[in-house]
């Protein structure tokens, strides 16, 4: 019998449909290719959860030579292998492993030799994948243990691909956040005692610059809110734009020195088509560097 290749066991345990229904009919009648797909669920149970929520089992000394061969490593790399992992994930205390050695039995159970009907020669429970009357494969164990690898092997690429777009994606975004390098707070002016602000200047990577303003309060029927840098002698200013809501951000030209206008104001302007400030601030602050 042919079997489903490790690509596609390490894709089915991560919970990928099978290929076709021909793969599903496999998958009903081979023991061999369900067990593996079963184990690599641990694996990535494994992979999803803490180390806190599931303990971690060491792997028997015969599949890291199973690894080592398969990449063509010598035997010390197998044992380097071995005893890293045993040091780092010994089985929980008291529970067997059942990837480990040879388990702890209890004094009732050391006769090697069972009885017929003795629950130990049950067979193991069957998979989700196959029928309970489904023949073992008498395929030889060696054979399990380097599909079992390979497909080891393919499952990791396939979770250190997830964790790698994962990560770049967080890097990227990471990268192209702006950075804030000054901030004002805007207190209210006597006619708008309730009103308050905050500014803050980005950065981008371009080195373009933005002021991003918030403003509660200060609303007034049938006008608008205007957003102004004032030179710090109050001798010129630039309109940035409209503040359209409590919140906006607004280009700030270049060339424009921000430790000369350094005033973020926002005034109210009636509509009236007068460009110019009206004289009616609502808050005003001055920026300094973080």
């Amino acid at each position: 019998m042919s079997h489903l290749d490790p690509e596609q066991i390490a894709l089915l345990a991560l919970g990928e449909a099978a290929a076709s229904l021909a793969d599903c009919a496999h998958l009903r009648e081979c023991e061999i290719c369900a067990a593996e797909i079963d184990e690599l669920k641990v694996t990535v149970e494994v992979a999803r959860t803490t180390a806190a929520d599931v303990g971690l089992e060491s792997p028997p000394d015969r599949v890291w030579d199973a690894i080592a061969a398969e990449v063509g490593l010598g035997s010390a790399a197998s044992a380097a292998g071995a005893a890293v992992a045993d040091a780092a994930f010994p089985p929980p205390h008291g529970t067997p492993s059942s990837l480990s050695g040879s388990a702890p039995q209890d004094d009732a159970d050391t006769d090697t030799d069972a009885a017929p009907g003795d629950p130990r020669d049950a067979a193991p429970a069957p998979s989700a994948y196959r029928d309970t009357g489904a023949a073992v494969s008498d395929r030889p164990a060696a054979g399990r243990t380097g599909r079992r690898a390979r497909g080891l092997f393919a499952l990791a690429a396939s979770l250190a691909l997830v964790a790698g777009v994962g990560i770049g994606a967080w890097v990227i975004n990471a990268v192209n956040q702006p950075t804030t390098v000054a901030q004002a707070a805007l207190d209210p002016f006597p006619d708008h005692p309730d009103a308050a602000g905050v500014a803050d200047v980005e950065v981008a990577r371009d080195g373009s610059r933005a002021l991003v303003v918030s403003v509660e309060g200060g609303v007034v029927a049938d006008t608008y809110r205007e957003v102004w840098l004032i030179r710090n002698d109050a001798g010129a200013l630039i309109s940035l734009g409209v503040l359209d809501g409590d919140s906006g951000t607004f280009a700030v030209p270049d060339g424009v020195d921000l430790d000369e206008y350094s005033l973020v104001d926002v005034s109210v302007e009636p509509i009236d088509g007068d460009p110019a400030h009206s004289g009616d601030s609502i808050v005003r602050g001055e920026l300094t560097g973080l």
